[in-house]
């Protein structure tokens, strides 16, 4: 079935556009409104004789976001370093800016089976007094709030579905039809996809945007780059009794619940009496039963933890993955008619699980660029490789460049890595070699018994904690909590490229991975009708809370995530 095939007599609108931003995030509106800032003081400033020239027309900025409303789909820890805040919007706290508490305490700790050691020191990665903690759709929420103040124009619940070429030109989006049924056809409430033709597209996706992913594969981006990795990272906000919590804490875990993967747990305090409690884990795991959701439960039975929480009711629940390849696993980011920023780029500091205000910089740099595409009349590539200049003159490379090989050591094991790790921050990120390889997710998953013996899925470790509905929950109930719609009757976007492979390949080595990593309880495998004593893979897509985990780490790459319907998915508003 063609899903982009238009009834007869209808067509699609097409709208001129001068800069399009598909991506509703820090990184696309961190853009859009900089891009505005510099046309209204270049505008200004010949006004006043500060500058030769001519005024700048008004320009049309587009920001595309596939989510319902700006933030619904915005998922992050979120602990903020306030620099590039602080260069886009200088007075941004008199502006409003929803911070919910600087932070003024951090500790680490390592967790034993049922112990828990302070350390003596906090590490430098894990220093954060002065940084904020956030609500990162709140502030996404806010910014959206001064770019459509400066006339910016934000579609929500657009998902951008394909680039459109001229040679090696992109010369702009379409966006994916609404109302189309389980089987693609046009329902009666069908509304067929924008046309958006803009001098230049900004892809500000998030993590494994998925019409970057097709841009990339086309243009050949990735040419000589490290691969891709990700993390993965659930969490909840619990509401803790009145009285009960000190705000403006960030405490840091290694060690229990994770067993055979590589990983850690933050605790971030809030006004209000809530607590945030999240994990993030490696998807370059071996384990094939790898669930970060359970061992997040798992996680909250601590001693040290089970204190903590007392009283405490789970409020808010969601996960997503985020890139952690870093500085040697970005794309090329820049082309004719074209720049990729924040987590699309791979542009996150994994050692200290930050990456808004990498975002926002690399945004705001992207802008830079533009702003001169505009002043030029040109956006070939000779002017977008301005942006590319510009990251490398910036902290996001010498953020990025100082922690280039933390992933792949990390990855190693955590007493082994140790010393490496101390070396690297001796060298400037180099350790004993440079440009350490990494390993594709999809390949480094073991069999079952490999990993956990006879036992698998018996094995202690691997039974989620009883559910009481307060502060334990079975994923689907977790689920309830992100308030994820998507339309039943649409089609499936999560695409299985060979299910017979589900059935008599991946469950009997893996027992299907995807039934644990996903956060979401999408995957499902039932008793197969046809196959007496196999299982057949059931796809609860409207259970999607957009993580892309199984896109990722499927050891088959088995499964593609594509965009749903605009304006599905998770419906986040604390997080």
């Amino acid at each position: 079935m063609i899903y982009d095939q238009l009834p007869e007599g209808v067509t699609r609108e097409t709208m001129d556009v001068d800069i399009l931003i598909v991506g509703g995030g820090s990184a696309g509106l961190s853009c859009a409104l900089h891009f505005q800032n510099q046309i209204e003081k270049h505008n200004a400033d010949v006004a006043a004789g500060k500058k030769q020239g001519d005024p700048l027309p008004e320009q049309m900025i587009v920001v595309l976001e596939k989510g319902s409303e700006i933030g619904a789909h915005s998922f992050s820890g979120a602990v903020l370093n306030p620099k590039a805040l602080e260069e886009l919007m200088p007075d941004f706290k008199t502006q409003g800016c929803p911070l919910d508490a600087e932070v003024k305490k951090d500790a680490v700790y390592y967790l034993g089976s049922d112990y828990s050691v302070k350390l003596p020191v906090v590490p430098p990665p894990f220093h954060n007094v002065g940084n904020y903690i956030v609500s990162l759709s709140k502030l996404n929420r806010w910014l959206a709030q001064k770019c459509e103040e400066k006339g910016i124009n934000i579609f929500p619940g657009f998902a951008a579905v394909e680039a459109l070429y001229e040679g090696d030109k992109i010369v702009g989006v379409r966006t994916g039809d609404k109302g189309r049924d389980k089987n693609g056809n046009p329902k009666a409430n069908f509304e067929p996809g924008l046309i958006l033709n803009s001098k230049c597209v900004v892809f500000a996706e998030g993590t494994r945007g998925s019409l970057f992913q097709k841009v990339s594969s086309r243009l050949n981006l990735r040419a000589e780059k490290n691969e891709e990795v990700f993390e993965e990272g659930v969490k909840e906000i619990i509401q803790m009794p009145p009285g009960t919590v000190e705000p403006g804490q960030v405490i840091h875990t290694m060690g229990f619940p994770l067993k055979k993967s590589i990983g850690g747990t933050f605790i971030y305090t809030l006004p209000g009496d809530k607590i945030v409690v999240g994990l993030v884990a490696y998807l370059d795991s071996q384990d094939p039963l790898l669930d970060p959701h359970r061992e997040l439960q798992k996680l909250k039975t601590h001693p040290f933890l089970r204190k903590m929480l007392e009283g405490g009711k789970v409020v808010a629940y969601g996960g997503k993955t985020l890139p952690a390849g870093g500085w040697y696993s970005m794309p090329k980011l820049s082309g004719n008619g074209w720049m990729v920023v924040g987590d699309s780029a791979s542009m996150v500091d994994v050692q200290k699980l930050k990456g808004i205000h990498l975002a926002m910089k690399s945004g705001m740099l992207a802008a830079e660029a533009a702003f001169e595409g505009v002043l030029k009349a040109d956006f070939s590539s000779a002017t977008t490789s301005l942006y590319e200049s510009k990251v490398h003159g910036s902290f996001i490379k010498s953020e990025l460049y100082r922690v280039r090989n933390f992933h792949q050591t990390l990855s190693l094991g955590m007493m082994a890595s140790l010393p490496l790790i101390a070396l690297q921050e001796i060298t400037g990120g180099r350790g004993l070699s440079d440009r350490m390889p990494v390993h594709k997710d999809a390949e480094t998953t073991q069999r079952v018994v490999e990993i956990w013996g006879p036992e698998g899925l018996g094995a202690e470790e691997n039974k989620l904690p009883k559910p009481d509905g307060q502060l334990f929950f079975d994923k689907l109930s977790s689920v309830y909590l992100t308030g994820t719609m998507h339309d039943e009757d649409s089609p499936n976007h999560l695409l299985i490229k060979n299910p017979d492979h589900c059935r008599t390949v991946c469950e009997p080595k893996y027992k299907s991975p995807c039934n644990h990593f996903c956060p979401a309880s999408v995957y499902e495998m039932i008793s197969s009708q046809k196959h007496q004593g196999q299982f057949d893979l059931q796809v609860n897509y409207t259970n999607c809370i957009h993580c892309k985990t199984c896109d990722i780490k499927c050891p088959f790459e088995n499964i593609e995530w594509t965009a749903p319907e605009g304006g599905g998915g998770p419906q986040y508003r604390e997080t």
